[in-house]
């Protein structure tokens, strides 16, 4: 007997949607030859699957032998998705070393294999202890000599400590287990006594930075006296005074450390940072100088109580001395004037707010032979006969950055004069709190700072009285766009009600921003003008670029040679 197949495919239905299949067979039936059901009968034709209008042997489909080619056909392709997991580890690892390490910590809880990659040593190179400045907490001494031993190691190169943990078994354990630790904070600050240092016998040597911030009442000789013979290969110093805490009131001022014994200690120091100590004079200026004759950079920013009188010694000792600053230090004309600046090195100087005369500025600005950054802001004695005297009689050839914020004695037709000449070299240039500086000028100078990188304009809300009408601030942005295009950080802080802007400046915002591509910040003040500019580059996806004026300043500090070492805490 055989048996006959036959497989009918209907076509879908009208109330079907359309590319349905459906499949149904006719029933098997019988054939009286042979009697019986003796084998299938060859002739019979393979079933057909039909969808839509495409028709396909199912024998077709099993000859390509392939899930997915079927899983096609019928409409039901599987969709895959590419996750993080399937990344390999360098790929994951180059993501995580953006991340805080407090979020790195948060990533060790997800699985076994971004624990892994959690403790590599390499996402550990710089680490912070200090929680008030957005580091990591350890709850005991016995945790962090952990941590040191087993994540860290010879990865870590950059560390920050507060007093709870500078004990003489943590700095043991870094001696012994971290060989390539070259820059160490230390942060005394908030102590109000010293752990027992007694014990101590070793002390990281590789060390080139080291910061140490002082205490008010904390004497520090007992802690210096045991690292001395292991620092003798330091280049950048930093001494944190308490400046920024200090109340108005006069209180009694101790020596918390000695810089004499300090500065024998350490011969090859290229960089010397003294910010806001309020001991420091002039006879630790000449301390430093008798035995640093490599010194390249000295910084007393804040120092009230330095006057110039060591600046003639220390310009004819320190002979590569290139970086000066001295900002609000109390400075004496007759000191500055003794200086044999016609002989030194210098060419980066700050004086801002020193109240230094007119005729020192100009003795002191036509004998240096080469000054390539400047900063002299809020000096009343920066006049135009300082500008004047120091074009005809001075070398302004190589000057690239300058500061003169409030320097309101300056008159706009000075200013344009020595900007024309001379400020196709400027890279940094800073007119803020000056109410000749308006936008007429700026748009006059604007085509000779075809260089300019780092630009600063504008006048608070407390000076905004002695402005003479609005900034148009869209003609602005369109002299910046044409001329301006190398610019990197821009700062425009004139107070809101100042600046008159229309309906168009969505247009001079889209013309900026496409042609100045390599601006990185732009500070505005807070206000309706503000969120204009905000909303359009945070709709070209640059998010980060528009800041306001209370929490950022440009500053042409980043134009100095040793900016990246001057940077502390």
């Amino acid at each position: 007997m055989t048996s006959t197949t036959q497989t009918t495919a209907a076509s879908a239905t009208p109330g079907s949607n359309r590319g349905s299949v459906r499949i149904s067979k006719a029933p098997s039936t019988a054939s009286s030859t042979g009697g019986g059901k003796e084998g299938a009968n060859a002739n019979a034709k393979p079933p057909v699957v039909r969808m839509a209008s495409l028709t396909v042997p199912e024998t077709s489909m099993e000859k390509r032998g392939s899930f997915c080619d079927r899983e096609r056909l019928l409409g039901l392709e599987k969709k895959f998705y590419t996750t993080i997991d399937k990344l390999p580890d360098k790929v994951l690892l180059r993501i995580f070393s953006y991340l805080s390490h407090r979020e790195i910590i948060n990533n060790a809880f997800v699985c076994k294999r971004w624990r892994t990659i959690s403790y590599n040593t390499q996402l550990w190179d710089s680490v912070s202890f200090r929680p008030d400045r957005h580091g990591l907490c350890v709850n005991s001494i016995d945790t962090l000599l952990y941590l040191i031993g087993a994540r860290f190691g010879p990865s870590l190169r950059h560390l920050e400590m507060p007093m709870d943990v500078i004990t003489h078994p943590v700095l043991h354990e870094l001696a012994a287990k971290c060989p390539n630790l070259t820059s160490m904070i230390l942060d005394f600050s908030t102590a109000m006594q010293l752990h027992d240092f007694n014990d101590m016998q070793a002390f990281p040597t590789r060390l080139r930075t080291m910061c140490i911030c002082l205490s008010e009442v904390i004497f520090m000789e007992g802690f210096m006296r045991k690292i001395y013979n292991f620092i003798n290969g330091l280049e950048v110093l930093h001494l944190v005074g308490t400046y920024e805490k200090a109340d108005e009131e006069e209180e009694e001022i101790y020596e918390v450390i000695n810089v004499h014994k300090l500065k024998s200690a350490t011969p090859n120091l290229k960089v010397v940072n003294l910010y806001g100590i309020n001991f420091v004079d002039d006879s630790h200026i000449e301390a430093f100088s008798s035995n640093c004759i490599q010194l390249e950079c000295l910084a007393v920013n804040f120092c009230a109580k330095v006057n110039g009188s060591s600046l003639k010694i220390l310009l004819s000792r320190c002979k590569k001395l290139k970086c000066l600053l001295m900002q609000q230090c109390s400075l004496q004309n007759d000191q500055v004037m003794a200086a044999e600046w016609d002989k030194s090195a210098v060419q980066e100087l700050d004086l801002t707010a020193t109240d230094i005369s007119t005729d020192c500025l100009i003795d002191l600005l036509t004998r240096i032979p080469s000054l390539r950054w400047l900063s002299a802001g809020q000096l009343d004695g920066f006049t135009d006969a300082v500008l004047r005297a120091w074009t005809e009689r001075g070398n302004v050839k190589n000057l690239i950055a300058l500061d003169l914020d409030l320097c309101d004695n300056l008159t706009e037709e000075a200013l344009y004069k020595f900007l024309a000449r001379y400020g196709s070299n400027l890279r940094g240039l800073v007119l803020s709190g000056i109410p000749q500086c308006t936008d007429s000028l700026c748009s006059n100078v604007m085509p000779a700072l075809k260089n300019i990188m780092i630009l600063r304009l504008g006048l608070s809300e407390a000076l905004s009285y002695r402005l003479m009408g609005k900034i148009h601030v869209d003609g602005l942005l369109d002299n910046f766009a044409n001329y301006a295009q190398n610019l990197e950080r821009l700062e425009m802080s004139w107070d809101p009600d100042s600046l008159r802007f229309s309906d168009k400046s969505q247009k001079a915002i889209d013309t900026m921003r496409v042609r100045c591509l390599r601006l990185k910040c732009l500070v505005l003040a807070d206000g309706k003008y503000y969120e204009i500019v905000k909303a359009n580059y945070e709709r070209a996806d640059r998010t980060t670029v528009v800041r306001t004026a209370t929490n950022c300043c440009v500053s042409i500090a980043y134009l100095l040679t040793h900016y990246k070492d001057l940077i502390f805490n």
